[in-house]
């Protein structure tokens, strides 16, 4: 099993920045790839970046481009999400994933990002 720990959202102005921060526990030592998902209001849970474990290779969603930087710490095992020049859109709940190597899928509990206009 994996326990994931989301921190970092909050409340921020539009144009600021917020880093999100996911601490992963228990059987890491099988994790293939960690990601950033998000959820707004009446909306559908969307991909938003991830990154995979061993090469540290990303992909953002288009959205967020130029904007949000994924990154992480395979000692701390943490995954790190950046977030710049926020805007109200922005706003979601937002939540951690991970892949394992054998096939299992797990989902934090989520951390509130809301960006004020």
């Amino acid at each position: 099993q994996v326990q994931l720990v989301e921190s970092g959202g909050g409340l921020v102005q539009a144009g600021g920045s917020l880093r999100l921060s996911c601490a992963a526990s228990g059987r890491t030592s099988s994790t293939y790839a960690m990601a950033w998902f998000r959820q707004a209001p009446g909306k559908e849970r969307e991909f938003v970046a991830g990154i995979s474990w061993s090469e540290g290779n990303t992909h953002l969603a288009d959205s967020v481009k130029g904007r949000f930087t994924i990154s992480r710490d395979n000692a701390k095992n943490t995954v790190y999400l950046q977030m710049n020049s926020l805007k109200p859109e922005d706003t979601a709940v937002y939540y951690c994933n991970l892949d394992s190597d054998y096939g299992n899928n797990y989902w934090g509990q989520g951390t509130q990002v809301t960006v004020s206009s």
